[in-house]
């Protein structure tokens, strides 16, 4: 399958039956990490998501319940990362795997610092440095 250019974000997500309509929630994070704005038109495209069948291929029949991956960070890991943004309380944020964001407070745009994750939620975490890098550390 050809990728445009243009994509913004990729996620996967349940149909929803919501006051008469079908509805497909943005996961918070994809606007967190700045992708996506509120107030906007996107296009969105839906693809069915491929399931094993009996004879070991791939059937295209859509999934009837969606189970959201769990968080890439646990609390108490450490990670080395680099401070992406300022947050509009002034906390540094950084991103993880699948655009995880993680909130560090008392950390600058560009910094490079060891963190250890103190809290875990559904769409973000939170942690506090351990040791500021420098860059080429």
């Amino acid at each position: 399958m050809d990728i445009p250019d243009q994509l913004r974000c990729l996620f996967s997500a349940s149909v929803e039956k919501r006051n008469g309509s079908s509805v497909i929630e943005v996961p918070e994070q994809e606007v967190q990490s700045g992708d996506l704005q509120p107030g906007q038109t996107y296009r969105v495209a839906v693809l069915a998501t491929p399931t094993s069948d009996t004879a070991g291929g791939t059937d295209t029949k859509p999934q009837s319940t969606h189970t959201p991956q769990a968080p890439p960070v646990e609390e108490g890991e450490q990670r080395t990362v680099e401070i992406e943004d300022i947050g509009e309380q002034g906390d540094g944020i950084t991103r993880v795997e699948r655009g995880f964001v993680v909130i560090v407070p008392n950390t600058e745009q560009g910094e490079r610092v060891t963190v250890e994750i103190t809290d875990v939620q559904t769409n973000v975490a939170f942690a506090e440095v351990v040791e500021r890098l420098h860059y080429y550390d």
